[in-house]
């Protein structure tokens, strides 16, 4: 068995972690500061609680999974973490050799998650890529439903990927409700799904999708943003991606519910943030 700290059990994070129980490891957290439904999803997954402290005293790797603008300060937070760091945020590469410098004493592995959270038969890939421990973290998945896949020796590999996939998969998924929601302002949303219909895997189709794009943009709006700092740092057009982050904003309202229906959602999307 092996001891891993997790920071924090979001719904990927604590389904990740509940994989790693199920392989046989002790996955150790910090409910500090968390919420009520932070804690019942950790203890669902099997996590056990701890302080921060005892996190990075016991853990012989620790995996950061957690909102990117938390990245940076969760990192400087562990300054003095010894064991293997898995940065698997969904953060600009610069971002990530800059969690990296702030864990001097630690091997730092940079990881990208590609996928929905591992429950139900879903089998999400890790992507990893640095210098060195990269073999130490594929091994904590084998056999469990996180697929593992290492691109290469350089940090910030893994989260291009992640971002580069990111700023297609999730500002689609913006711009499919946006258009929805057009048509049903014209009452034209049958034709509309009807010509999406025609196009295999067409987003606009899957209308269902939208109440979960709404509950989700807490989370997808700042990725999207990293994903535009990218873009930006590349030399490509930035502008997209920020009307995507700026349209997600109108649903910060509707952190996780899982309750909320099409037509909330699109009332919601018409209504300018605070």
């Amino acid at each position: 068995m092996t001891t891993i700290g997790l920071l924090h059990p979001g719904s990927m994070g604590a389904a990740v972690g509940g994989q790693l129980v199920r392989a046989g490891h002790q996955v150790l957290w910090c409910p500090k500061g968390r919420s009520a439904t932070t804690r019942e999803r950790a203890e669902a997954h099997g996590l056990t609680a701890t302080d921060l402290k005892q996190v990075l005293s016991n853990a012989e790797t620790v995996l950061s999974i957690c909102p990117p603008a938390a990245a940076e300060d969760l990192a400087r937070s562990a300054s003095g973490y010894e064991g293997v760091w898995v940065e698997a945020n969904a953060i600009t590469p610069q971002r990530t050799v800059r969690c990296a410098t702030l864990l001097p004493a630690s091997t730092v592995v940079d990881g990208g998650i590609v996928g929905s959270p591992p429950t139900g038969g879903k089998c999400p890939t890790l992507y990893l890529s640095g210098p060195v421990g990269t073999d130490a973290v594929v091994s904590l998945f084998t056999g469990t439903d996180v697929r593992t896949h290492v691109l290469g020796e350089r940090l910030g590999q893994a989260s291009a990927l992640k971002l580069s996939y990111s700023s297609y998969q999730k500002a689609s998924r913006v711009l499919a409700a946006v258009s929805y929601g057009l048509a049903v302002d014209h009452g034209v949303d049958e034709e509309l799904l009807a010509i999406g219909g025609k196009r295999t895997g067409s987003y606009l189709t899957e209308v269902d999708y939208i109440p979960k794009t709404a509950a989700r943009a807490w989370r997808w709006g700042p990725e999207l943003l990293e994903a535009a700092d990218m873009l930006r740092d590349a030399g490509l057009p930035d502008e997209m991606l920020r009307a995507a982050a700026a349209a997600l904003a109108r649903w910060e309202q509707a952190k996780d519910d899982g309750r909320m229906d099409l037509a909330g959602a699109l009332e919601q999307l018409r209504r300018l943030p605070d």
